[in-house]
């Protein structure tokens, strides 16, 4: 190792540190930049920083970034979200577990309608946490299927991660999010399949709703859940339908899907200037946020491969023993720790750069890839300290609700995503079949 490829070691690891510390992701990486840049690269850092925020800037395909997140502010103003989960409370809640498989089964809807989790899991803390301990539903399932629910809104499309990820990688956000469909899927069968399981095994963990609470029934109830269905499914169909079918672009989707965002919020007649105001102020906050940890980590990368850091780091992983699946699944472990650490924004332009290189000379299929690197991410938001959905269920719920209620409660989940991973691994269809089929190739 020479002296520049140790100081890329040292400049990861004060990352870390700083994180863990508590500075936040953006701030950490940009300081590290520009002084370990200074040092080694003298004052060329900052064109060379001018060009990477060009470059950053002249992504057309980042337009929908706010535009998803302006669709899924919107939506969640506009009292959907109530409604269906309402239904659907009724529709099984006369079964073991019926509210927490409504939770999961609305969750996974908003999912397809929205890039990000905060609006999704923080609305379905409000409606189900309440609901389903007043039933003495366990606080950990209870909690911990909202968690776990609302976090495949980063995975199912349109999803702002994988936005995100296209770009960064030379991938078509398209086929991503045709790519990322079945494992999201996959995973709320899992959920589902979990919970039902486990109210098979402890019938007193989730109890069933008594017959009084519904109001109403049979083919009634059938009917005002198919009503209520069909606002998600026209945002779903308006979006995703477009994106797959090859109608429209990622971008051009994204336009569509806060218009009719905003035509569905009218339709509730929730469309006024406060909740346009709030989404936009929400849009805004989130937006930057975003850019500027791609700007930073562009930034940071640059200088990191100066130094060879990224040199370094292939040359260890291709050197471990066992073949490439053994350095596929250390890869991965590698994501899972630092997921407890740093934030997906994080990961995804720090350490997957570094890593798809290493992908792709071991012959692995770029798009598959990258969604196993979707799905260990989204493991980031169950896994304390640093998860995000824990942090908005936390916020959002009844103080009866202990953060240890909540740490116990996504611990089935998160083995549930890494059996997903690991399922994804061994079944490389279930990513690759969807976009082969529907967009001519993987």
């Amino acid at each position: 190792m020479d002296p520049e490829q140790l100081a890329a070691v040292i400049m990861l690891t004060i990352l870390l540190f700083m994180v863990i510390g508590g500075v936040h992701l953006a701030f950490a990486l940009m300081f590290l930049s520009v002084v370990f840049g200074l040092i080694y690269q003298g004052a060329s850092i900052f064109p060379m920083s001018m060009l990477k925020i060009f470059g950053v800037m002249q992504g057309e395909i980042l337009i929908a970034v706010p535009l998803f997140v302006f669709m899924g502010t919107i939506l969640e103003k506009s009292g959907v979200a109530e409604g269906v989960y309402q239904s659907l409370y009724e529709l099984f809640g006369p079964v073991r577990g019926g509210l927490a498989f409504a939770t999961v089964v609305t969750c996974t809807i908003f999912a397809s309608c929205t890039g990000v989790i905060a609006a999704t899991v923080t609305t379905m803390t409000l409606l189900a946490v309440p609901a389903m301990l007043k039933r003495n539903y366990d606080k950990g399932l209870a909690t911990g299927v909202v968690c776990a629910g609302g976090s495949l809104g980063i995975l199912i499309p349109p999803s702002v991660m994988l936005v995100m990820y296209g770009p960064m990688a030379n991938l078509s956000v398209a086929k991503l999010f045709a790519a990322a469909l079945f494992p999201g899927l996959l995973l709320s069968f899992l959920y589902l399949a979990s919970i039902g399981i486990r109210c098979w095994l402890q019938p007193a963990s989730a109890p069933a709703i008594s017959a009084e609470e519904r109001t109403a029934s049979g083919g009634k109830l059938l009917r005002r859940t198919m009503l209520q269905m069909l606002p998600p499914f026209f945002l779903i169909a308006a979006v995703l339908g477009t994106i797959i079918g090859g109608i429209a672009s990622p971008t051009e989707a994204s336009g569509v899907g806060a218009l009719c965002a905003m035509l569905v919020a009218a339709a509730y007649g929730r469309l006024n200037f406060q909740n346009i105001r709030d989404a936009a102020r929400t849009t805004l906050i989130v937006t930057v946020m975003v850019f500027y940890i791609i700007i930073a980590a562009s930034v940071f990368n640059a200088v990191f491969l100066y130094l060879g850091g990224g040199a370094l780091i292939r040359e260890v992983l291709i050197a471990l023993p066992l073949g490439k699946w053994f350095i596929l699944a250390t890869m991965m472990f590698i994501l899972f720790i630092l997921g407890f650490f740093i934030s997906w924004q994080g990961l995804l332009y720090v350490i997957v750069p570094i890593f798809l290189p290493v992908a792709k000379e071991l012959g692995f299929d770029p798009l598959w890839f990258a969604l196993l690197v979707c799905l260990n991410l989204q493991m980031s938001f169950l896994t304390p300290p640093f998860a995000y959905a824990i942090f908005f269920v936390k916020g959002a719920s009844p103080p009866q609700i202990t953060t240890w209620d909540i740490y116990r409660g996504v611990i089935p989940f998160v083995a549930l995503q890494a059996f997903g991973v690991i399922l994804c691994i061994l079944f490389p269809e279930i990513i690759l079949w969807l976009p082969r089929v529907t967009l001519g190739g993987g």
